[in-house]
Parts: structure tokens; sequence; C-alpha cells
């Protein structure tokens, strides 16, 4: 009997307002939109079970990091948005959270405004990936699958 193919699963979890990706400021975020980016992720790691989760409600975010649990996922990959620069929810979230997570950014936090500088999620992380576009995803993903 032939042994079955183990996949990845990896839970990518977006915040506030990337649904409007490639609508939004395209000029700092792309013109994709997060359709497009989640159909190629899906096409170039095909090995991998891609999960996806947006919510514009901090809430709704701590609840699907709470739900990830008590699932089996080999990572999580986390782009919160605004979120990401005040939510220590969100971070306390993560932190409870045992497996490895990634910070994606689409754009350069670092050289935007003053606010966008501070990540509260980035001790809660095992890595971050900022300011590489989309790729950042793909990045992330090979990352946990190397």
């Amino acid at each position: 009997m032939a042994e079955e193919k183990k996949f990845m699963k990896i839970l990518i979890i977006n915040g506030p307002n990337l649904n409007l990706l490639g609508s939004r400021e395209p000029e700092i975020y792309g013109k994709q939109s997060l359709e497009d980016i989640l159909t190629e992720l899906r096409q170039r790691f095909s090995e991998v079970q891609i999960l996806h989760f947006q919510s514009n409600h901090e809430g709704e975010i701590i609840d699907r990091i709470q739900q990830a649990m008590e699932e089996e996922l080999d990572g999580l990959i986390i782009n919160a948005g605004a979120f990401t620069h005040y939510s220590h929810a969100i971070a306390d979230a993560l932190r409870a959270l045992d497996l490895p997570k990634i910070e994606v950014h689409i754009s350069h936090i670092f050289s935007r405004e003053l606010f966008r500088q501070t990540s509260v999620l980035a001790p809660a992380c095992d890595g971050m990936i900022c300011g590489l576009g989309v790729k950042g995803y793909g990045l992330a993903i090979q990352s946990m699958r190397d």
C-alpha cells in the first residue's frame, strides 16, 4: 500500500483593507488582487495546502488565530495591516499559538510614516518579511517548507 503524500498546511491571515489589494494605493501595494495572489501561491506551492482568512475586524482575527490552535497547521503567515502597529491582543493570541509564525508586509514599513515603523506583533513571530511586495508571502511559505 502506497504511503499517502502529506501536504503542509499553512494559514495566511490578512487584516484590514487587504481585501482592497489591487485597487488601494497600487503604487504602494501593487496591482494584484488578494485572490490573484492566493491563486498564484496555490499554483506555485501545489504541495502546500494554503488556507486563507481576511478580516477588517480585530476580534475576528483573534478568533481565527485561536481556532488555529485546534487545527493541524504547519505554520501561520500574518499580514495584520494597521493592527500590526497597536494590537497587543493579536500579539497575545499569536504568542499562544505554538507553531512557526511569520509576519509579512507588502510595503517597507520601516521606511514609511513613523507610526508604521513599529510592530507589536514582531516579538510574537519567528520572523518578518517586509518591503518585497507580494513576493513576501511566497518567501514566507518557502521558508516554512524548506
